[in-house]
C-alpha cells in the first residue's frame, strides 16, 4: 500500500473501521456502499481513492482488521498463560468473546464472500491461526519451564489442537447459538495440559 500522510492514515482506517462495523450489524450481503458511506461520512471518490480495488480490497481490508479483533479480544490474557488459574481467565475471555459476538461471525462473513479459496482471504486466516497457535504454545512452553505440563509434550501440536477444538466450538455456535461446544473444547483442552503434569517429588 502506498505511503499515507496522517490525515490520509486517519480517513482510511475510519473507511475500514465503519465497514466492519456495517458488516457486524447488517452481514455482507445486507452492507451496501451507501451504508458504509453514511456511517463514514465520506464520498465515493474518497472511498475508492483509499481502496481503488473497489469492494474486493475494502472486504479484504476488513478480513484483516477483524483477524486483528480475534487476538485483540483475547488481550492481555492470551499473552499471560503463566499459571493454571491464567488459562482459566483466558478461557472465559475466550468464551465471552464468542458469546457476545453471537451467531454471526464477521471474519467468516467476509472470507466466505471474498472466497475461502483466494489467495488473499488465505492468507488472512493462515496467518491469524499461526499467530493464535504460536501465542498459545508459549503459554505451553512457560507452563513446561515450570513443571506444570510433560516437557515431552509438543507444545505446536497441543496449540493445535486446542485452536482446533475452538474453531469446532465456534461453527457449531455459529449454527446453534450456543457456546457449550466450545466451553467443552476449552475445558477438556486445558484438562489434558494438566493432566500432562509433572508429579511432584
Amino acid at each position: 500500500m502506498r505511503s499515507l500522510t496522517r490525515k490520509g492514515a486517519a480517513t482510511r482506517q475510519r473507511i475500514l473501521e465503519g465497514a466492519a462495523a456495517c458488516i457486524r450489524e447488517y452481514g455482507v450481503v445486507g452492507t451496501t456502499l451507501d451504508d458504509i458511506l453514511a456511517r463514514t461520512a465520506t464520498s465515493k471518490s474518497q472511498l475508492f481513492h483509499y481502496f481503488p480495488g473497489g469492494r474486493e480490497e475494502l472486504l479484504l481490508a476488513v478480513a484483516r482488521f477483524e483477524a486483528d479483533r480475534v487476538l485483540e479480544d483475547q488481550r492481555p490474557q492470551l499473552g499471560d498463560l503463566t499459571s493454571w488459574p491464567a488459562w482459566g481467565r483466558w478461557r472465559d475471555t475466550v468464551v465471552a468473546r464468542y458469546r457476545r459476538q453471537g451467531r454471526l461471525c464477521p471474519l467468516n462473513s467476509v472470507v466466505s464472500q471474498l472466497g475461502g479459496s483466494t489467495p488473499g482471504a488465505q492468507a488472512v486466516v493462515g496467518e491469524l491461526m499461526s499467530r493464535w497457535q504460536a501465542e498459545i504454545a508459549t503459554g505451553v512452553r512457560y507452563m513446561q519451564g515450570a513443571g506444570e505440563i510433560d516437557p515431552g509434550l509438543d507444545p505446536d501440536r497441543a496449540a493445535a489442537a486446542l485452536l482446533a477444538g475452538i474453531q469446532g466450538g465456534v461453527v457449531i455456535q455459529m449454527s446453534t447459538g450456543q457456546t457449550t461446544h466450545l466451553e467443552a473444547a476449552l475445558d477438556m483442552g486445558i484438562a489434558y495440559l494438566r493432566a500432562g503434569a509433572i508429579p511432584p517429588v
